[in-house]
C-alpha cells in the first residue's frame, strides 16, 4: 500500500511502469487548479520558494518509523488462470452540461480487486509490538520505532480450468544480416518554454474522469492514432472512489484502462470522449492481470500503435515491485492486439520476450510502425538499463523469430542481449515518434540519473541520436515521470503527458521547440 514519502529513502509502493523519482518532497501550491465546474484539482509543481524563508532544506522527522517485518503467506495460483471478463458496455453520449454526472453512482466491476494489498510491495497491515527509542522526554526529537508486519506472498501454482486452446506458434523465420546506415548526429533539440496545459484525469480535471468512468487516480497516458481523427490513450494502474493521494493505491484497482479522444486542438487541453467500459460509468481493465505479488502483480501498457484496422499494445507483466526505488522485476514483455477497436484484447501467447535471469533487454518496449517495418525500442525492467533497438516487417509483428536487432552498424537476427545501446546512460518510460513535418525521429524518456524527462532527436531510428535536452526538471516537478509524446504534435509544439506521484494523475504539457 502507498505511504506518504517524507524522505528520499522511503520505501516506494506500487505504481504503474515507474516509481516516483528520488527528490526532496515538493509542497502543494497555495492555489490548486479548479476546473470549470468549480472542482479542485492537483498542482504537480513545487510551490515557489519564499524569499524570507531559511535557505537550508527542511528535514521532517516523522513521529513514527515503521520497520517492515515480512512473514510468509502461501497463495494458491490456478494455472492457467480464469478467462478474462470481456463484458463491455457502449459509451453513452456524455451530458450536454459538462458539470452533470452521467451516472448518479459510478459503476463498479463485480470482480475488481478492492486494494493493492494482494499484489503490492507492501500492505496496510497493523502496527505490531514496538519499542520506543528514547524516553518520553526525548520523543519530540527522536521518532518512535514500530514493527510493521507485512505478508510476503509465496505463490504456489495449482491446476486451473482447462482454458482456451493455445493457437499454434507462427512459422520460424530466418531473417538475414543486413547492413544499416548510421546517420550523422544532429544538434540537440532547443527547448524553449515548457508549460503545463491541463490536468487530464482525476478529481478536478476538465474530463472529470472520477465522475464519468470511476477513474480517480491513474498514470501514464500513452497516446497513439487509432484512425484518422482519433487517438487512444492507455493508462496504467487505476483506482476508483477509495483512492486518495498521495500515490497509487486504493480500491477498485484496474491494472490498465483505455480512453479515446478526437480533440485536435491541444492548446487548451485534451478532451476525453469515451473509455472502454465494463459497466456504465466504469472504465474496464483491458489487459487482464493476476494481481498476485511475486507471480504477476500487474500488467502495464508501454506503447500503442495501429496497423490497418488492428490495434496493438506492447506491455510488461510485472512480477513484483522492488523495495529499491526505481526498480521492478518483470516476467516478460509482450504484445497484445485488438480487432474490435480496442474494446477487447488478446495477449498473444507467442509474441513475448521472457525475462530470463532478469537479463531481458526489451521488457519495457516502445513500438513505432514506419515504412515496411515496425521499430521496437526497449529497456530492461527497472530504470537502470540502456535503450536497445529491433525491427520487424509489418506483417510479422507477432512473430519474435522475425525480428532483427541493431548491433553496431547492421541488423542481425541474434539474441536480444546483443543489441547495441542507442545512447549513453540509463533510460526509463520511453516514448518515440517520427515527426513527418521535419523528417526526424524524437525520443523522450526519464533520465533517472539526472532526474529529468529529456528529449533526443535523430535522422534514423538507429541513430546517431543527439545529446539530451531537458523537457521537465524535477526541480520544478519533483515527483514527475513519464513523458509520452502525443502523435499530433507538430514541428514547433511538442505535446506530451506527464504523471506525478503524489497526486497520482496525468497532465498534458507543451514544449516549444526552437
Amino acid at each position: 500500500m502507498a505511504r506518504r514519502h517524507r524522505t528520499p529513502l522511503s520505501a516506494l509502493a506500487l505504481v504503474s511502469l515507474a516509481l516516483p523519482l528520488l527528490a526532496l518532497p515538493g509542497h502543494a501550491s497555495a492555489a490548486p487548479p479548479v476546473n470549470s465546474c468549480g472542482e479542485e484539482g492537483f498542482d504537480p509543481a513545487v510551490e515557489p520558494p519564499d524569499p524570507g524563508a531559511p535557505q537550508l532544506p527542511r528535514v521532517d522527522i516523522p513521529p513514527v518509523v515503521k520497520i517492515p517485518l515480512p512473514y510468509p503467506e502461501i497463495v494458491p495460483v490456478p494455472v492457467p488462470g480464469p478467462e478474462p471478463d470481456v463484458t463491455r458496455v457502449p459509451q453513452e453520449p456524455l451530458p450536454a452540461d459538462p458539470c452533470a454526472d452521467p451516472c448518479p453512482v459510478p459503476g463498479l466491476a463485480p470482480d475488481a480487486p478492492d486494494t493493492l494489498s494482494s499484489g503490492s510491495s507492501g500492505s496496510s497491515g497493523s502496527a505490531g509490538s514496538s519499542g520506543s527509542t528514547g524516553s518520553s522526554g526525548s520523543s519530540s526529537f527522536l521518532p518512535r520505532v514500530e514493527l510493521d508486519p507485512q505478508p510476503e506472498t509465496i505463490p504456489i501454482p495449482v491446476p486451473g480450468p482447462p482454458g482456451a486452446p493455445v493457437p499454434p506458434a507462427p512459422p520460424r523465420e530466418d531473417p538475414p544480416f543486413e547492413p544499416g546506415t548510421v546517420t550523422a548526429r544532429p544538434p540537440a533539440p532547443v527547448v524553449g518554454d515548457v508549460e503545463l496545459i491541463s490536468q487530464l484525469t482525476g478529481p478536478g480535471s476538465e474530463n472529470r474522469t472520477d465522475a464519468r468512468w470511476a477513474v480517480h487516480g491513474t498514470d501514464l497516458g500513452i497516446a497513439w492514432e487509432t484512425r484518422p481523427g482519433e487517438v487512444a490513450l492507455a493508462f496504467g494502474d487505476t483506482f476508483g472512489a477509495q483512492w486518495s493521494p498521495p500515490g497509487g493505491a486504493g480500491g477498485d484497482w484496474r491494472s490498465n484502462v483505455l480512453a479515446f479522444s478526437r480533440d485536435a486542438d491541444l492548446s487548451d487541453g485534451l478532451t476525453i470522449d469515451a473509455m472502454v467500459q465494463d459497466s456504465p460509468c466504469h472504465a474496464a481493465e483491458i489487459l487482464d492481470a493476476r494481481h498476485v505479488k511475486n507471480f504477476e502483480t500487474t500488467v502495464i501498457p508501454t506503447s500503442g500503435f495501429a496497423i490497418g484496422d488492428r490495434q496493438y499494445l506492447s506491455y510488461m507483466s510485472v512480477r513484483r515491485w522492488s523495495v529499491v526505488p526505481g526498480m521492478w522485476y518483470t516476467n516478460h514483455g509482450g504484445i497484445a492486439y485488438s480487432d474490435d477497436h480496442g474494446q477487447t484484447w488478446v495477449k498473444d501467447p507467442h509474441a513475448r520476450w521472457d525475462n530470463v535471469f532478469g537479463l531481458g533487454r526489451f521488457q519495457v518496449a516502445t513500438m513505432v510502425p514506419h515504412g515496411d517495418h515496425v521499430y521496437m525500442f526497449g529497456t530492461p525492467n527497472g530504470r537502470i538499463g540502456s535503450v536497445g533497438l529491433a525491427r520487424v516487417p509489418v506483417d510479422d509483428v507477432l512473430n519474435p523469430s522475425a525480428y532483427q536487432y541493431w548491433v553496431h552498424d547492421r541488423w542481425m537476427p541474434v539474441f536480444e542481449q546483443l543489441a547495441t545501446p542507442l545512447a549513453d546512460g540509463a533510460a526509463s518510460e520511453l516514448s518515440v515518434r517520427f515527426d513527418a513535418a521535419r523528417d526526424r525521429w524524437q525520443m523522450s524518456y526519464l533520465d533517472p540519473i539526472a532526474g529529468n524527462i529529456v528529449l533526443r532527436e535523430s535522422d534514423s531510428p538507429q541513430g546517431h541520436w543527439s545529446d539530451a535536452t531537458p523537457l521537465v526538471r524535477t526541480a520544478d516537478y519533483p515527483k514527475a515521470y513519464g513523458g509520452f509524446m502525443h502523435p499530433w504534435s507538430d514541428g514547433r509544439d511538442l505535446y506530451f503527458t506527464v504523471s506525478e506521484w503524489d497526486s497520482y494523475n496525468v497532465y498534458l504539457m507543451r514544449a516549444r521547440l526552437d
